[in-house]
């Protein structure tokens, strides 16, 4: 529509674990249990709060999950081969994407894999070049890992823990003085107990160790032949990271409970205290760190409030065998923290009026406040690094720890990774391939990139920034799951992240190389996959000029290299945010190694997007809040669907589907459809010729909301175009539709351009409605989809402005009426008296705000322009206008309305200060003061300066762009009209008849209390010729001429002691109580 010519292309992702696990699953089920399998009934388990269970409903069982789907039993034992799910639901996702009527060229669709052998070619070619480049390197990395399946695991191979990455701790030992009791059988050996800490330079205040009480402990060997005390959940983790004697195995000397090792004398590193004693606390968590905690009680909460509990409970030390002596200890200040002293913890208990390690919300938030402002404020007063940065010196106090054999670096996962595979992972230290992310000069270009490209959102940004700050290293290998081997070691497969980093480069060429997602049907060129060298796909892919021999033809060759130019860069990448630390990520990293000289060729633009909610919540299977894809387009249709997916939200943060939209939304359509089919009906009785005032308006609105649209569509606001170019824009014409019906109609050039325009703007969204429309009913040749974008003129945002202010003013002038009729509140015992209605109203225009107003606004404006274009705060503003002489008498007046001139500069900016309005106000109201008198069902409206006004209180508060209206009672007289026409319906009715009333007023008054008098019907007016007798007659076509005589236009009623009267070429006459009308 923008005159570009643009590839939109949809690969499927097939790389990875999750297929050859679920495969492997049904394999071991149908072992297990028969195929179907037979399962053991189980009792029902309380809900299982995770991602996971709520992904699959809560069912254990892979074919169970399969079950759910629809798939019936005798094809669910096919799905226990590998190649079957390639086989089954590629077809299937492009079959629900087509019937959403995504604009995808589907010729250069593929699977991933080593089942397409041509994309297998092309990951093999990435790789030998990326290794060639030293971007892949061997070696032991820290890498989360699934023992059970043998293999790191990476994002796209978990059931929970996306995104989740080793943390770093230091493991400090704190040596057994006393092997007794327990740990009376390890005599013979050196003893620790190790806690992991995120904050080694604080060791110099340890006062005690903290234990679970409940929590079973283990001891293990490590190579050097010590032993170390801590959880069993982290001795896993260290046996797989080569800390144990035994590699990748827990093999315990001993185990314990917390309350069996409590009161044990320690030596812990840097301290001033020789001994520290192991201590109960009851808030020790088994699922993070070693169950070993050391305490810090002066810059540590939770350590200081239990701490005093122990102190304070005798009780509590009683329980676990715990002495007053083991308890005689004091924080120690060893960091100095900005508010909170030497001594933090203690210092922000006593504020926060902690008393208790029970007290959980107060602790969390104590830690919170003093926790990283120790940290990157705090100045250490003790140590080698006494007068240093507590920031800065971390790591330098790390390495003598460790230097010193008195800590080791220890990893685990953030939080709790869950495999695919149902394995809780581990950090392991792991031979394996990696690209080495975060190499300087690699990492330099990928940031170089980034600089140039839109991101669409700052945090997105940010989070780009702060992704290439951290990034070091990815594992690029694997040996189970599905994917491409790496070219000079077969053993391995490359992860699912890192075979579809470029893949938007194989876009260009796919459909020339076969014509299927499998790469089986071949292609028009004779290319076969063996003929895919990495030297070809250096020619491809402009990495050298030189074509190589090849048995592909030279022609064909250059056809492919010219796919390649002509498409390449990609110019907008569209995914979710989770994606950002990683997958985009390694995206802007590979395409610079692949292009290195070319940076033409790296990606121009990412945009990500949260996850969909549905009806605001996360969408789960087992709480029943869950739609798919499919369940969409049958209750919504595409573009209904597509509409309420549009409405779901703009930011990065999740966007919300909500049902209510799509269901309004298809309506909405229907109503659009409709409304085409309407007004295109009417195109011969509407208006041709000059254009009225509110034509004018309109056009300004129409061109304003399509630039507003096209600025939205371009920044990927797809809620905010909805809203600008459909919702806003239709809400616009039937503004003007209203406004127009009560004057000379509707002009067919505003009509056409409406219906055209609407189309245009709405096509990016609900293409399938559009194009209907923009063909069967517009009756355009070609569809939409080969449209331009609408063209605007600049909008005149005056009139803009002007169409609102009478939006605003009608709006204002109906909440006057109900104001009016609402009965005042009766005196106890007393009925309210109900309002007349009104019959007649004054509108008061302003042309100026009274003077004191006019000089607040002045004085502003003028503070406004010496305080380089921005108004000072209001103790100055106060200042300049209690200066003033002329506003002495209104100073409790003047800031209030001071304030509210600030208030409107929020929206209107610099214009807020003028004391005009920047239209002819008087202008717009005389234009629409016939829609005006029908919006308020009045008989008479006029228009008056508030300088003509003698009540004061009016002339006072009514300024420019605000009007007021006043409301009165006119004398009238109920008439009798009477209608002889046969067969149509029409009956006697009364209608009031005013003083100044023509033939014209009458019948627009009995067009709107009579229904069968239609808006277009043309009704004439008759009188009996004797008002007494006449009435008495019966009135048919044959009698009506003798009878009557018709009031011609130019006559003018009067009232006169309760009767009517009418005026004609100077003569008065009594017109009776009984008129005759007809319709034409």
């Amino acid at each position: 529509m923008k005159g570009k010519r643009c590839l939109f292309p949809f690969g499927l992702h097939c790389t990875g674990m999750p297929i050859k696990a679920s495969s492997d699953k049904l394999k071991r089920e149908v072992e297990d249990f028969g195929c179907p399998p037979n399962f053991p009934e189980e009792e029902v388990q309380e809900e299982v709060q995770s991602k996971a269970a709520a992904k699959t409903g809560g069912m254990k069982y892979q074919w169970q999950i399969m079950r759910s789907l629809g798939i019936e039993d005798e094809e669910i034992k096919k799905f226990t081969d590998e190649d079957y799910w390639l086989n089954y639901f590629p077809p299937h996702c492009v079959a629900d994407l087509k019937r959403v009527g995504l604009h995808v060229d589907w010729r250069r669709s593929f699977i991933t894999t080593d089942r397409n052998p041509y994309y297998d070619s092309f990951v093999r070619w990435q790789f030998i070049r990326l290794k060639e480049r030293g971007k892949v390197q061997f070696g032991k990395r820290y890498t989360i890992f699934s023992p059970k399946d043998g293999q790191p695991c990476m994002d796209h191979d978990r059931s929970t823990g996306e995104g989740v990455g080793p943390q770093e701790y230091t493991l400090i030992k704190m040596q057994v003085q006393e092997l007794k009791g327990k740990l009376a059988a390890l005599a013979s050996k050196k003893v620790y107990l190790v806690a992991a800490t995120l904050r080694p330079e604080t060791m110099y205040g340890q006062t005690n160790c903290w234990l679970g009480p409940d929590l079973t402990y283990v001891a293990v060997e490590t190579k050097d032949k010590e032993v170390l005390v801590c959880t069993r959940r982290a001795a896993r983790n260290m046996a797989f990271q080569g800390m144990l004697s035994v590699e990748n195995e827990v093999k315990t000397i001993l185990e314990m409970k917390g309350h069996e090792i409590m009161g044990i004398k320690l030596s812990a590193p840097l301290t001033s205290y020789k001994t520290i004693y192991t201590l109960p606390m009851l808030t020790v968590k088994e699922e993070k760190g070693t169950g070993v905690v050391t305490s810090v009680p002066s810059d540590a909460p939770d350590d200081f409030a239990a701490l005093m509990d122990l102190k304070n409970k005798p009780a509590l030390r009683e329980k676990y065998n715990i002495t007053e002596e083991m308890v005689n200890v004091e924080p120690v200040p060893i960091i100095d923290v900005p508010e909170y002293g030497t001594l933090s913890a203690p210092s922000i208990c006593q504020t926060m009026g902690i008393k208790s390690q029970n007290d959980r919300d107060k602790l969390v938030e104590a830690k919170e406040k003093v926790y990283l402002r120790g940290f990157y404020e705090g100045t250490l007063l003790v140590g080698d690094f006494k007068g240093k940065k507590v920031q800065d010196v971390k790591k330098s106090i790390q390495d003598m720890l460790i230097k010193k054999k008195e800590a080791m670096i220890y990893q685990e996962p953030e939080k709790q990774i869950i495999s695919r595979s149902g394995d809780e992972c581990v950090v392991a230290l792991c031979d394996q391939w990696y690209l080495d992310y975060g190499e300087p000069k690699w990492r330099a270009e990928a940031q170089k990139n980034l600089d140039s490209m839109e991101t669409y959102h700052e945090e997105v940004r940010r989070n780009f920034e702060a992704t290439l700050g951290w990034l070091k290293g990815h594992a690029c290998s694997r040996t189970y799951g599905l994917g491409t081997r790496l070219p000079w070691d077969e053993t391995w497969l490359i992860e699912s992240l890192s075979d579809s980093t470029i893949y938007m480069a194989y876009y260009t060429v796919a459909h020339m190389l076969h014509k299927d997602l499998y790469g089986k049907a071949g292609n028009d060129y004779g290319i076969k996959p063996e003929y895919m060298t990495p030297e070809i796909w250096d020619y491809v892919f402009h990495q050298t000029c030189k074509p190589p021999q090849s048995p592909i033809k030279r022609e064909v060759l250059d056809k492919m290299r010219h796919e390649f130019g002509y498409w390449y860069p990609v110019d907008l990448r569209v995914s979710g945010k989770d994606l950002v630390p990683n997958h985009l990520t390694y995206f802007l990293y590979n395409h610079t190694a692949m292009w290195p000289t070319q940076p033409n060729n790296w990606p121009k633009g990412v945009r990500a997007n949260g996850h969909l909610l549905l009806n605001s919540e996360k969408m789960s299977k087992s709480t029943g809040n869950f739609l798919t894809l499919t369940d969409a387009l049958d209750r919504y249709g595409a573009d209904g669907m597509r509409l309420a997916l549009a409405n779901s939200g703009d930011s990065v943060e999740d966007a919300n589907f909500e049902t209510q939209v799509a269901d309004s939304g298809v309506l909405r359509l229907w109503t659009f459809v409709e409304l085409s089919k309407e007004l295109m009906a009417e195109k011969n009785t509407m208006r041709l010729g000059p254009y009225t005032v509110n034509d004018i308006m309109f056009t300004a609105e129409m061109n304003l909301k399509i630039r507003e649209t096209d600025d939205y569509y371009k920044s990927m606001m797809f809620k905010e175009a909805l809203r600008t170019g459909f919702f806003e824009y239709s809400n616009f014409f039937h503004q003007y539709r209203e406004r127009a019906q009560v004057q000379t109609g509707m002009h067919w050039e505003l009509v056409n351009r409406y219906l055209t325009t609407q189309v245009q703007l709405l096509a990016p969204i609900c293409p399938h409605v559009c194009d209907h429309v923009w063909m069967n009913i517009l009756g355009n040749p070609k569809s939409i989809l080969h449209a331009q974008w609408p063209s605007s003129e600049e909008p005149n945002l005056t009139l803009v402005k002007a169409s609102e202010y009478l939006a605003d003013a009608s709006h204002r002038f109906r909440l006057r009426l109900k104001s009016h009729m609402t009965p005042a509140k009766a005196k106890k015992g007393e009925t309210a008296a109900v309002p007349e209605q009104p019959s007649h109203g004054t509108i008061w225009v302003a042309k100026t705000f009274p003077k004191w107003q006019s000089i607040i606004l002045t004085t502003m404006h003028g503070l406004y322009k010496a305080n380089g274009d921005k108004l000072p705060d209001n103790k100055e503003i106060s200042k300049a206008l209690g200066a003033n002489a002329e506003l002495k008498k209104y100073m409790k007046k003047a800031m209030p309305f001071a304030q509210a001139a600030r208030e409107r500069m929020n929206t209107l900016g610099e214009k807020a200060l003028k004391d005009t309005v920047e239209f002819n106000e008087r202008d717009i109201l005389e234009e629409n003061i016939d829609f005006l008198r029908g919006t308020l069902d009045l008989e008479g409206l006029e228009l008056r300066w508030t300088e003509e006004c003698d009540n004061e209180r009016t002339k006072e508060e009514v300024v420019p762009g605000e009007p007021y209206l006043t409301f009165s009672v006119a004398p009238n007289v109920a008439m009798s009209l009477v209608n002889p026409q046969p067969h149509l319906g029409l009956f006697n009715c009364k209608v009031p008849i005013y003083d100044n009333d023509t033939p014209a007023s009458v019948a627009s008054r009995l067009k709107r209390l009579e229904r069968g008098v239609k808006p277009s019907m043309k009704v004439v007016f008759y009188r009996y010729k004797d008002p007494l007798l006449g009435p008495r007659m019966l009135p048919s076509p044959t009698t009506i001429a003798q009878i009557t005589e018709e009031l011609k236009e130019n006559v003018v009623f009067s009232l006169k002691e309760n009767s009517v009267h009418f005026t004609s070429n100077g003569t008065s006459s009594f017109l009776g109580a009984s008129v005759i009308y007809m319709v034409e």
